[in-house]
């Protein structure tokens, strides 16, 4: 049990609660960017990081409660095994988590810092400032002690924001790498490096290559919340640049590319229509039975890790797996 302290009120100007936004105005015109790009190419595409409005995070909280949905247990168990053999190799003064969400397992690692009776700022970063806030808030009350400076803004373009430390003990949870291709996750990682000095760690979860069945059952639910999930990112769309995307005509597509060792999430229209999105002027036309591309999970083995961090200018200290080498919490600190 964690020993929390008693509760206290926030008040406005708590001295140990900070959060900044990065977002705007820059964000609807990289949203616009993006959109424009991915929706005029021959396969059309949105990039999955416009999933995560809040409503896209209450929804992938959701989905990371289901049954079929083994990462986010089969992480967590991991990460509750190895939170203190973390904390003692990191000896962290401040715990950096990029695209924090609702820091569910971020929890476990801030349980051993206070185990090992080290005072840690947290620096949680999220695309999402109203739900970045929702959980800054819930952690003061948890940690009373507990410095937070939250950062509302993309880790793909605001990294310089992120604080200097003593010893930074820098998050990737969730096997959110996976959403990269292999040249853009080394690009990322490269930045993240940069801002970091050897003394600093990264731990980055990873999601193995395994039987297609589990991965299949996992990416296509029989709630429909991965469904759901999938097509909010034409709401997003809809909401922020004007357009009349109907979500109902679009069937959520996911399935194991096994050359590219990755899922593949689509959405596929169900019959022949137009899309018009008032803020680019453009009008997009769909086929039935044509897809926009949202999003890819690549699966790994320790060789692509090594690999993968050795391309960015890191080196693979740790490698812990769970017991049937489902998963993997992967360990770095700088050359």
């Amino acid at each position: 049990m964690r020993n929390r302290g008693p509760s206290t009120a926030l008040r406005p100007g708590d001295p140990l609660l900070h959060v900044e936004c990065c977002l705007d105005p820059t964000y609807k015109s990289q949203l616009a960017r993006d959109v424009c790009r991915g929706l005029t190419q021959p396969q059309k595409s949105l990039p999955s990081k416009y999933f995560y409005d809040q409503r896209g995070s209450l929804l992938f909280d959701a989905i990371c409660d289901l049954p079929e949905y083994y990462l986010t247990r089969t992480d967590t168990a991991l990460l509750r095994t190895r939170a203190d053999e973390l904390v003692a190799f990191a000896s962290p003064s401040d715990v950096i988590e990029l695209g924090s969400g609702a820091a569910r397992k971020t929890r476990l690692i801030l349980d051993a810092c206070l185990r090992s009776e080290r005072v840690v700022r947290y620096v949680p970063m999220d695309v999402s400032e109203a739900h970045l806030r929702d959980t800054a808030f819930a952690l003061r009350r948890e940690y009373p002690g507990m410095s937070i400076h939250g950062i509302a803004g993309d880790y793909e373009r605001h990294l310089e924001r992120i604080p200097t430390g003593r010893r930074r003990l820098v998050l990737f949870l969730g096997s959110t790498i996976g959403n990269f291709a292999p040249r853009d996750a080394e690009n990322f990682l490269r930045r993240v490096a940069a801002q970091l000095s050897p003394r600093d760690v990264i731990l980055i979860g990873m999601d193995l290559v395994k039987p297609i069945e589990a991965l299949h059952a996992a990416y296509n639910d029989s709630a429909g919340l991965t469904a759901e999930f999938n097509r909010n990112i034409l709401h997003v769309v809809n909401r922020d640049l004007g357009a009349d995307f109907a979500p109902e005509e679009f069937e959520h597509v996911a399935f194991f590319n096994t050359a590219a060792a990755q899922i593949e999430m689509h959405l596929r229209a169900t019959r022949d229509h137009s899309v018009h999105i008032s803020l680019l002027e453009l009008d997009v036309e769909f086929r039935a039975g044509e897809t926009i591309h949202t999003e890819i999970s690549r699966k790994f083995r320790r060789a692509d890790a090594e690999a993968l961090f050795a391309a960015a200018g890191c080196s693979l200290e740790r490698w812990w797996t769970d017991e049937r080498g489902w998963f993997a919490e992967a360990v770095a600190t700088k050359f």
